[in-house]
């Protein structure tokens, strides 16, 4: 990456520089390659923060499916982590995990659960069979005690559970269906797969490990025993560590790298996070291969505010991208985006994946409870990662005392009102969104590779007016 008029002398956020148009033969974002060579294994440049109301087993197998990686959060308790592993290790790399009902459960029942899926529907089985479908349409103007055995549909598509998606989607879209069953052998469900769901499954690469199951990892903090905790998730099958901690660049975190690379891990070590060149070798120095870099950017992190500490995240992803590659390495931008081009010029600034947290937050695959508004739109609770209702969460063993005096100095909102995009309801939509424009970003670089990115970006900056030129009219201007 260069800047158009050379390198500015003050730091800069995403808001503050546009990209410049190059002379390009890649024609077609289809052309581009947006693969990862941070060791990750992850064929999209996404990493879903580790947070609490974001990051969870149902958005750890969305995002794998479509090439990303989650970070599963440090407050989990280990075994509910090895169970979420273990789960997200069986799912399907095509076919989605339904919501399943028996013939004999409720409308009320289905109605409570149905909203969890993007789709809008469940599938009904016997014995493992399934023997219809039932969505929100059907449970229209229904008694609530009713069975849906009573209101379901018996007319499916049934698909073998190895059909290729093209062959899937024609499938769907001559049936008229809302989606399609996968069936294994023995006739049992194996998941649904809607047109949509069959469309992407052409467009994006599975994030796989070597034996072909999802990806995904997951955060410990720097306190209490490190390298326990470490031990036990690299032996439940996390295929990335991630050491975090609000402050990154301290001995506690470079002791406990330490601790973690003693274990021998073959999976990536991630640490942060930082915001300097400085702080970037270090962390590198005492074992991390990834280095996460952002300090006050994320939506849900009053930080700056409570403290004058952090750094414009731009510049700062430039900086620690520039210290990581002297040594072959890598970094991941963690917090700041808010649009489809602030994960490209994070990625232009030469991180090797964008993090992504409270922007995911509002949508059906994250781990919190949907609820609904007085005007009827539907939201869900988010919460920063150092407010008092994470620090409560991570204190549950400790004394009261101890656990209040923590609350005090807390750092984030506790609760904020995520709403859902009615056109953009599922992580997936949103993930559709946001790489249609990198991919776009790569064309207008003339590159046909996230390396090729980095190298040929051209960064100019501009005034606030600059960047309130670029964004659209309001609707009905």
């Amino acid at each position: 990456m260069r800047f158009l008029d050379g390198p500015p002398d003050m730091d800069l956020t995403y808001d503050d520089v546009f990209m410049v148009p190059q002379t390009s033969d890649v024609t077609s974002r289809y052309d581009v390659d947006l693969a990862t060579h941070d060791g990750t294994g992850a064929t999209l440049p996404l990493v879903v923060a580790n947070m609490t109301a974001v990051a969870g087993k149902r958005m750890a197998e969305t995002v794998a499916r479509r090439g990303g990686l989650v970070v599963l959060p440090q407050d989990i308790p280990i075994p509910v982590v090895t169970d979420v592993v273990a789960w997200v290790k069986r799912r399907h790399l095509v076919f989605d995990t339904p919501i399943e009902l028996t013939e004999h459960q409720t409308v009320a029942e289905a109605l409570s659960l149905i909203p969890k899926r993007s789709h809008r529907a469940a599938v009904v089985l016997r014995d493992g069979v399934p023997i219809g479908v039932v969505s929100e349409q059907d449970c229209a103007e229904v008694d609530r005690f009713a069975q849906v055995g009573q209101v379901m549909t018996t007319d499916l598509v049934r698909l073998p559970a190895d059909t290729d998606p093209r062959t899937a989607f024609d499938a769907i879209d001559a049936a008229r269906a809302a989606f399609a069953v996968g069936i294994d052998e023995q006739g049992r469900l194996v998941g649904v797969l809607t047109r949509i769901g069959a469309l992407r499954a052409t467009l994006y690469e599975p994030a796989t490990d070597p034996a072909g199951r999802l990806r995904l990892a997951a955060a410990i903090g720097v306190n209490g025993d490190v390298a326990a905790k470490a031990e036990a998730l690299l032996s439940s099958g996390v295929d990335t560590l991630v050491v975090d901690t609000a402050h990154g660049h301290q001995e506690r975190m470079l002791e406990a790298l330490r601790l973690v690379r003693a274990l021998d891990p073959q999976v990536p070590v991630v640490a942060g996070n930082v915001v300097s060149a400085e702080g970037t070798r270090d962390l590198l120095a005492a074992g991390a291969d990834i280095v996460k870099v952002g300090v006050g950017p994320g939506a849900m992190c009053t930080t700056r505010m409570m403290t004058g500490v952090g750094r414009p995240q731009f510049s700062a992803v430039l900086e620690c991208a520039a210290a990581a590659a002297e040594q072959g390495k890598h970094v991941w931008a963690d917090g700041g985006v808010r649009h489809p081009r602030d994960v490209a010029l994070g990625l232009a600034a030469g991180a090797s994946a964008v993090m992504i947290g409270s922007w995911f937050a509002g949508t059906h695959e994250s781990p919190g409870d949907l609820m609904v508004d007085s005007d009827g739109r539907e939201f869900k609770t988010s919460f920063g990662m150092a407010s008092a209702r994470a620090v409560a969460n991570r204190t549950t063993d400790e004394s009261a005392f101890d656990r209040a005096r923590k609350g005090l100095y807390e750092e984030g909102i506790s609760s904020s009102r995520m709403y859902l995009d009615p056109q953009r309801p599922g992580v997936e939509d949103l993930i559709d969104q946001i790489f249609a424009g990198v991919r776009s970003s790569c064309t207008y670089a003339g590159a046909r590779t996230l390396a090729e990115f980095a190298e040929r970006a051209v960064i100019g900056v501009q005034t606030a007016a600059g960047f309130h030129e670029g964004r659209p009219l309001p609707t009905g201007w």
